[in-house]
């Protein structure tokens, strides 16, 4: 059973967002909120697998939402439901811990394959955004300078280089003659060392921090 929090302003969409996923085998929707601030009262006490989450919210926006709950529960796997296409708050968002992000034009089933899809450890987001994600990430890259102080290998830098640059796990181990789980275990070393959780993270505080 998938369980999932809803932080969505919008009456109409909270509540289809909530029978949608309680009516759908697999998943239950432990709450429905219609800000951030209720939320963060309930989500250490609910403990969900998914947190689904908008941006613009009245009072705190999403993605200051996202840091604090990341700050209050560490292990969630925050989703980002929005109308916003903005490739700076799609970064952002990302940065802040988001694990996927995508547009409320998702259709239904898709919706409920990428709440699986994060929950099984996935970044989903659609392939227009992912494709401007990859860019603006390959932007900041060119624009800063290589900082050494982080503590990885020089194996662990090569495989997160080849992340920023928008290759795949199964393309990272291809272009480097090793196994998937390889490289699942040297990413594993590199978000314990980054004191990240997931993909998105890692190439955000690759850049922001001139690791790569």
């Amino acid at each position: 059973m998938i369980s999932v929090v809803v932080v969505e302003d919008s009456d109409t969409i909270r509540e289809g967002l909530r029978i949608l996923i309680d009516e759908t085998e697999g998943y239950a929707c432990l709450g429905a909120y219609s800000n951030c601030e209720a939320m963060l009262l309930d989500i250490k006490k609910l403990s969900p697998n998914v947190l689904l989450m908008d941006i613009g919210l009245p009072g705190m926006n999403g993605i200051d939402g996202i840091k604090e709950v990341k700050s209050i529960f560490s292990e969630i796997t925050i989703l980002v439901l929005t109308v916003y296409e903005e490739n700076e708050l799609i970064f952002e968002a990302l940065c802040a811990g988001a694990s996927g992000y995508l547009v409320k034009k998702t259709p239904p089933s898709k919706l409920l394959e990428a709440i699986q899809e994060a929950f099984m450890g996935g970044s989903p987001m659609s392939s227009h955004i992912a494709r401007n994600v990859i860019e603006l990430f390959k932007k900041k890259k060119q624009s800063s300078s290589p900082n050494n102080d982080a503590q990885l290998t020089g194996r662990e830098k090569e495989i997160l280089i080849k992340l920023v640059d928008g290759h795949s796990f199964k393309s990272i181990a291809d272009s480097l003659f090793i196994s998937i789980e390889t490289v699942r275990f040297h990413f594993r070393n590199i978000y314990k060392k980054l004191h990240v959780h997931t993909q998105y993270e890692a190439v955000a505080k690759a850049i922001k921090e001139r690791i790569v």
